[in-house]
């Protein structure tokens, strides 16, 4: 790949709200290798590969984002893993470490490709990783995920942890599918020196499920686990939308991530890239900024800056997300397109 320099910083990434953005979430793809029912379609229909950003039009928008004050890097898909040549890109992107101007480079994943990439991922910087485990009966999984491999999944998270990454469990707390399982789920995570942050599902795309049958506000999960354990809030944040608490019984990290009972949009400071190229403001608003036109019409990257100062001046002071019976989801966009 050929390396895009950073030059001296122009002006900081500010919105009209006074928040300074420093976090990228990075899509690279759409595509995943599992069909979780809360997150797709069962037949979805994935984007042609010449509307994707190349390795090389990644690089650059994520040095632009770099030169202008980003410090953490968070590459997502669809599941990351599966995009051909990724580590290319990791092992380029690293450069921003070494030079320190960048403070992390991380990824989410769903795990099945973890134990093949774990060691490469360490040689490129990469210090920690999300893995999203929303249960662990081999059976509901296989549900959930329509056909996945449960035991692949924890076997990659293993690997990772071998290899020297720490592992943070993503959870969607689904009511009927999983809620019953959680407090065992933590109690796992944090047995395994793993950190857990629980989400609320998220009203985006269509699917085939009523998703307000499975909505399940963490409100209600929290009151359950304060009649098992002691939860003492605390004031850590990591950059993402979670809210922290301390269990006292098992000296774990647990953190609550609520867009729809408690959004914390007051202190954003993230935003999305597709992995064609589209930059969006807001996980939860329509309005974006194409960057991709750019990427493909102009080797300037003051072009570029003013693209990026325009999607800025733009972002909304918060979400409106809202889940309901009888309504659809809040945006069409599946968040395998929107980047996890």
């Amino acid at each position: 790949m050929t390396y895009q320099p950073v030059t001296a910083p122009p002006a900081p990434l500010i919105d009209p709200f006074g928040r300074r953005l420093t976090y990228l979430r990075l899509s690279v793809t759409d595509r995943c290798d599992l069909r979780c029912r809360y997150c797709m379609a069962e037949h979805m229909v994935f984007l042609p590969r010449k509307d994707l950003l190349t390795l090389e039009e990644l690089d650059r928008v994520s040095t632009a984002f770099i030169r202008r004050g980003v410090r953490k890097l968070r590459i997502t898909g669809g599941e990351p893993l599966v995009r051909r040549g990724v580590m290319d890109l990791f092992r380029s992107l690293s450069r921003h470490i070494g030079d320190g101007l960048l403070d992390e480079l991380t990824l989410t994943t769903n795990g099945t490709q973890l134990g093949r990439y774990a060691r490469e991922l360490v040689d490129c910087g990469v210090r920690r990783v999300n893995v999203s485990v929303d249960t662990r009966n081999p059976d509901v999984f296989r549900q959930l995920t329509r056909g996945g491999d449960l035991a692949t999944v924890l076997s990659g998270i293993e690997k990772a942890r071998a290899a020297g990454l720490a592992v943070k469990i993503n959870a969607v707390a689904l009511r009927g599918i999983n809620e019953f399982e959680l407090a065992d789920l933590i109690a796992w995570a944090h047995g395994s020196d793993m950190d857990m942050t629980l989400i609320e599902t998220m009203p985006l795309g269509e699917v085939e499920a009523d998703r307000t049958e499975h909505y399940l506000p963490l409100s209600e999960v929290r009151e359950r686990l304060e009649a098992r354990w002691t939860l003492a809030d605390i004031p850590e944040r990591t950059g993402g939308p979670a809210r922290y608490v301390r269990v006292a019984e098992t000296g774990g990290k647990l953190g609550f991530i609520t867009p729809l009972t408690h959004n914390f949009c007051e202190g954003c400071n993230r935003v999305r890239l597709t992995c064609t190229g589209t930059l969006f403001m807001c996980l939860g608003q329509a309005n974006a900024v194409d960057l991709r036109s750019v990427l493909r019409t102009s080797n300037d990257d003051a072009a570029l800056d003013e693209a990026i100062d325009r999607a800025v001046a733009a972002k909304p002071k918060g979400h409106d997300f809202v889940i309901a019976r009888g309504r659809g989801p809040a945006l069409s966009r599946h968040m395998s397109m929107t980047g996890g």
